[in-house]
């Protein structure tokens, strides 16, 4: 991918990696219900049908396959991953609009999109959300019910990979083992806090407050 020239200004960006169903919605809100003047999320695209909570530019950009294709070959993505035979990509315009609000920019994306990224010069923080056990991840998901039973085998298939890799030494800076979720999102915040406190010390202006 042509994206690995990709110099952002200002605070490096936030990657949490996870199985969905791992927690990482849950930490995310409560990282920005605490500051919500220092954050914004990257909204991807997908070619996934939205599901029946979820809204177009706000959950997902959702595109059919055709676009998602013209858009890969116009160089507009920054990562993009294949899942269940649906496309998801991180689009540069994304990334840059929350920087240029002054914002650390978040990221949810799949191992896929981590390994393309980490080939950029984005320089993120990466944080791997692990679930407590595969069970507790079928439990999580089943609760949902937005799953059929097939994609849900998928999903749990899927996971087993991305613990592995999420658990590899080197792969993230950070490992959150979500147990208990208050436990983890102390965790969650306080390094990240402490990360972008790092980065103050640098001279890297980190928007706490409107």
């Amino acid at each position: 991918m042509s994206s690995s020239k990709f110099l952002v200004n200002g605070p490096r960006p936030l990657v949490l990696c996870g199985p969905s169903g791992s927690g990482k919605s849950t930490l995310l809100k409560r990282l920005f219900d605490e500051f919500p003047y220092t954050f914004g999320f990257s909204i991807s695209h997908t070619t996934r049908a939205p599901r029946a909570n979820e809204l177009n530019g706000v959950h997902y950009h959702f595109v059919d396959h055709q676009t998602m294709k013209e858009k890969i070959a116009n160089d507009e993505f920054i990562e993009t991953a294949v899942f269940s035979g649906n496309t998801y990509g991180t689009s540069k315009a994304a990334v840059r609009d929350i920087q240029q609000a002054g914002k650390v920019c978040i990221l949810d994306i799949e191992p896929q999109g981590v390994e393309q990224i980490k080939k950029t010069d984005m320089n993120p923080i990466l944080v791997f959300n692990n679930p407590p056990t595969i069970k507790d991840l079928e439990i999580r998901l089943r609760k949902r019910q937005s799953e059929t039973e097939e994609t849900l085998q998928k999903r749990l298939a899927a996971a087993v990979d991305e613990i592995a890799y999420g658990l590899k030494a080197g792969n993230f800076h950070k490992i959150i083992n979500n147990i208990d979720i208050d436990d983890s999102y102390i965790e969650f915040r306080d390094f990240v806090v402490d990360e972008l406190k790092k980065q103050e010390a640098k001279g890297v202006t980190i928007r706490w407050e409107q």
